[in-house]
């Protein structure tokens, strides 16, 4: 799941410090991190379900969507029923993300007595979750984009019976504070790059 980054329309949390190019370039950098990161991890499909337009950060190989109107819970939705079979969905708000991190949910053995595949966010949302088979209904009405949406969203799933697996707690890049602290868990990635390009003097 991913937007345009689009200046103005992206990481408006960053800014400021951060100008809305400077957010946008940062939205672009941490889209083109994880889209890679998927290319190398092993699946049938990778597919991108996108708000905007296609941009020259689209590596090959990856398969687009448009993403549907309407609320969060909706658009997410939405992109599992456009799947069948097992299923990850993931962000752009995570570059931190490496094959290693989702080698469980992607591994061999992954789905064996496993429902679901959940990943929860520091600031209480979510940032991965997987279905072994893909249904809306698992994430219509989920209160999004709240500090207890990911408490809201896994309990959906235990009280709809899954048998649910935990991936690694990991931090969205929403803030300035969040934006250092995820480059410095992947000094080697595009974000920490383009991150360490912009003048000292806004990151304050």
């Amino acid at each position: 799941m991913a937007k345009e980054p689009v200046a103005g329309r992206v990481k408006t949390r960053l800014t400021p410090p951060y100008t809305p190019a400077q957010a946008a370039a940062l939205a672009e950098a941490a889209l083109a991190d994880t889209l890679h990161a998927v290319l190398r991890m092993p699946a049938r499909r990778r597919v991108l379900a996108l708000d905007g337009r296609i941009g020259p950060w689209l590596p090959p190989g990856v398969e687009v969507v448009a993403q549907c109107d309407g609320g969060l819970d909706e658009r997410l939705a939405a992109a599992f029923a456009g799947c069948q079979g097992p299923t990850l969905l993931i962000g752009m708000d995570t570059p931190q993300i490496t094959p290693g991190l989702l080698a469980p949910a992607l591994g061999p053995g992954g789905w064996r007595d496993c429902d679901a595949w959940f990943g929860p966010a520091a600031d209480g949302g979510f940032w991965a979750l997987g279905l072994a088979e893909p249904d809306p209904r698992l994430l219509r009405g989920v209160p999004m984009s709240t500090a207890t949406t990911g408490a809201a969203q896994r309990r959906r799933l235990t009280e709809a019976g899954l048998r649910v697996r935990e991936l690694p707690v990991l931090r969205d890049v929403d803030t300035a504070h969040d934006a250092g602290l995820v480059a410095a868990a992947a000094p080697g990635g595009r974000f920490a790059r383009t991150l360490a390009r912009l003048p000292r003097a806004t990151a304050r």
